[in-house]
């Protein structure tokens, strides 16, 4: 298999928590091989060990293997985030960000390719879990206000029924390369992913009210209001084994 001494140092060096070592050994290579011979890697190592990698994302400098990752790629790796149960998401937030909106990239293309993925939906609930609130506030109303909201929930069936309903808020205007414009983009692009998004973000909302895990409320037909604050620190899932985890 070609490159695969690399491919070996750099599963080692994340295995034993050095992050900065591998990626500075994929580095190396794309200077070295150029840029293909870096997709070639990417496209061998397993998505945890991508993950491993990316989600360590400095916005400060630019990565060039956050540049040559491919949707597919990408999403395998996003869905198995959770692993690591960071309550604040900001990783996740992180590498979503500079990946989906990175210099060229098509963000749709990216979406797509995570909600094609069992537990992409999910990954992108994670992602917007702090901003729920004002998530909710855009889906029923079209802005992300919640100052005037009455905090009601509008059905799924609303929620289809609206789903190619002229937008409120032009895309330039919260072009921010952050969770706004990720949410108009599912909004009015990819309306069914984001309905698909905000069913997982209710139900893990609820589940924060009643200090249950979201797995817990499948069979609860329950309500919760909306608040003027977001979310925050939902609980987690558990992680996987040691196996299956470079954590």
């Amino acid at each position: 298999m070609q490159h695969l001494a690399l491919i070996e140092k750099t599963q080692s060096l994340i295995a034993a928590g050095d992050i900065v070592g591998a990626e500075h050994a994929l580095v190396a290579l794309a200077d070295a091989q150029g840029d293909g011979a870096l997709m070639e890697v990417l496209a061998q190592l397993p998505p945890k060990d991508v993950l491993a990698v990316i989600r360590e994302y400095d916005n400060s400098k630019s990565s060039i293997i956050n540049l040559m990752l491919t949707p597919e790629q990408f999403a395998r790796a996003v869905v198995i985030e959770k692993q690591y149960r960071d309550l604040t998401r900001s990783h996740l937030r992180g590498m979503m960000n500079s990946v989906i909106f990175r210099d060229g990239a098509d963000p749709l293309e990216f979406l797509t390719a995570i909600g094609d993925l069992e537990g992409g939906s999910e990954a992108l609930a994670d992602y917007f879990e702090e901003k729920w609130s004002r998530v909710e506030a855009f889906a029923r109303s079209g802005t992300f206000e919640t100052a005037e909201d009455d905090g009601e929930m509008i059905s799924e069936d609303d929620l289809r029924a609206n789903a190619w309903a002229r937008p409120k808020v032009e895309q330039d205007d919260v072009a921010d390369q952050d969770w706004m414009q990720l949410a108009w983009l599912l909004r009015y692009e990819l309306p069914d992913l984001f309905i698909e998004m905000l069913v997982v973000l209710r139900a893990k909302a609820r589940a924060f009210e009643l200090g249950l895990d979201a797995e817990d409320l499948e069979e609860d037909d329950g309500k919760v209001e909306t608040r003027d604050t977001d979310l925050g620190k939902a609980t987690p899932a558990a992680p996987e084994s040691d196996e299956e985890s470079a954590i």
